[in-house]
């Protein structure tokens, strides 16, 4: 390949992107990943197997991934491009093929329903599918974000709850793994009913101390420094078990 075919296939494939209907989709860091990858692919020859698919093609396909656009129509718009024909496997193949080489972007199966609603209502109305393919992946990256955030949230609560459990847990008396009270820097750990404090040091290690109270100034014996919470439990495990 001379270097002027492949300023003008780099042209070509930054011509067709750009088309896209979609600003939300040109900014995705995604989509430029998988332009940087097409742009790659067609300097080194690699997508020659995929033998019907033109830059156009590819480009049009790859903006569907994820928005639950029925072969069938894709199919049919692809075939207006210029190429050879392609069939239904060609189309179903090539979105599979996509979706394996990133397999970030995905068919969320919870927009399903959502995604063909927003297709059927747009088809009827006449809009064509490039416009339709936009309205749709604004509406999946708007929906993953929010599912991504909920999930964050519950995450989060769960966390809280664990939290507050296992500091009532060490209150109430009970064996407990390594816990802090709010804001506390100091981790308490109670085993076989003897309570532990493990208190970081300025050299960042840990002071590991037998106390008889959660509290930051009780006085204890101390029992060791460790680099690490875990080398720390090791110790307390043998220790809790042995006389006082």
């Amino acid at each position: 390949m001379t270097d002027d075919e492949r300023v003008q296939d780099i042209k070509r494939i930054l011509s067709n992107y750009v088309l896209s209907p979609s600003i939300r989709h040109l900014r995705d860091p995604r989509s430029i990943h998988n332009l940087a990858l097409d742009i790659i692919r067609t300097l080194d020859g690699r997508n020659a197997i995929w033998s019907k698919w033109t830059g156009q093609r590819e480009t049009f396909l790859r903006a569907a991934i994820g928005c639950w656009v029925p072969v069938a129509d894709l199919e049919v718009s692809l075939n207006r491009m210029p190429g050879p024909r392609l069939t239904r496997t060609d189309v179903e193949q090539r979105l599979k093929a996509f979706e394996d080489e990133t397999p970030w972007e995905h068919s969320n199966e919870a927009l399903k329903d959502a995604c063909l609603a927003i297709f059927a209502e747009e088809k009827a109305a006449g809009t064509e599918l490039p416009a339709i393919i936009g309205r749709l992946r604004d509406f999946t990256e708007i929906e993953e974000e929010r599912i991504r955030r909920e999930q964050r949230e519950r995450y989060d609560a769960m966390r809280a709850e664990e939290r507050i459990a296992q500091e009532r847990k060490l209150l109430s008396g009970a064996d407990c793994n390594w816990t802090n009270l709010g804001k506390s820097k100091d981790f308490y750990c109670r085993l076989n009913g003897r309570l532990y404090r493990l208190s970081p040091t300025v050299d960042k290690m840990w002071t590991l101390i037998r106390v008889d109270a959660i509290e930051s100034d009780a006085s204890g014996i101390i029992l060791g420094k460790y680099q690490t919470r875990g080398n720390a439990t090791k110790a307390v495990r043998q220790i809790a078990y042995q006389p006082e």
